[in-house]
């Protein structure tokens, strides 16, 4: 392994303040949501393949769930730092704390992100995993059906919630490749947002679509299993 300075975008990325106010990592947990998810990423031509590619913004909960007609599901949003087991957090994320980082939220009872990163050698990991809840089911559908619609290149994700989404995008910033993963999950009146990314900044290249792709969904499927009070499928 070569003994090279580090690259700057690797620097970048090591410092936590500067990665969430450039790659808008707060595109859960602030009013500025919709706004923020992707600012990090270079234009880059998308990528085909069972995956597929496209944008990973995503807008706000309408509001927290309301009193009016039929009681929704989720009232609150669980604890995001809980919701991956360490044993995914390791394969996926490999270096990373288990605890995690809880981002700051305007409304931590609708809104709630935690984040892992880890650099082991000069290959990089970032996992993102986000609850929102909406005022109710219809909300939290019409949410849905917007953000994916945004999306280009994806595809649904069976057996997962009441609807899923997957898609994986790669980009190019100073010829260094990043691949990123991004799962909606509908479940009820809640959402489930998982981002998974990863470079080689000796390579840089960025590992291949089926591992961002499989590994966003399974953080995706304990996240839902977290929200519905269980761990698992």
């Amino acid at each position: 392994m070569r003994d090279l300075p580090l690259p700057f975008a690797l620097t970048a990325r090591l410092s936590p303040v500067l990665v969430l106010a450039c790659a808008g990592w707060a595109l859960t947990s602030g009013p500025l949501a919709a706004q923020a998810a992707g600012s990090h990423r270079a234009a880059a031509g998308p990528e085909s393949g069972a995956a597929g590619a496209g944008s990973s913004a995503v807008s706000g909960p309408s509001s927290a769930p309301s009193s009016s007609g039929q009681p929704a599901a989720y009232a609150a949003a669980p604890a995001p730092c809980s919701a991956v087991s360490a044993k995914t957090l390791a394969a996926l994320v490999p270096g990373a704390p288990p605890a995690g980082k809880e981002i700051a939220s305007t409304d931590s009872q609708v809104r709630r992100t935690c984040s892992w990163n880890a650099l082991k050698g000069y290959d990089y990991r970032w996992l993102d995993v986000s609850f929102e809840i909406m005022r109710s089911d219809a909300a939290a559908r019409s949410s849905y059906q917007q953000r994916t619609a945004e999306k280009s290149g994806g595809g649904a994700v069976p057996g997962l919630g009441d609807a899923a989404y997957s898609v994986v995008n790669l980009t190019t910033e100073d010829k260094q490749q990043t691949r990123e993963g991004v799962v909606l999950v509908r479940a009820a009146n809640a959402l489930v947002v998982v981002t998974y990314n990863g470079s080689d900044f000796e390579s840089k290249k960025a590992p291949d679509t089926d591992e961002i792709n499989k590994g966003a969904i399974g953080a995706a499927r304990e996240a839902v299993a977290a929200l519905r009070g269980g761990r698992g499928g």
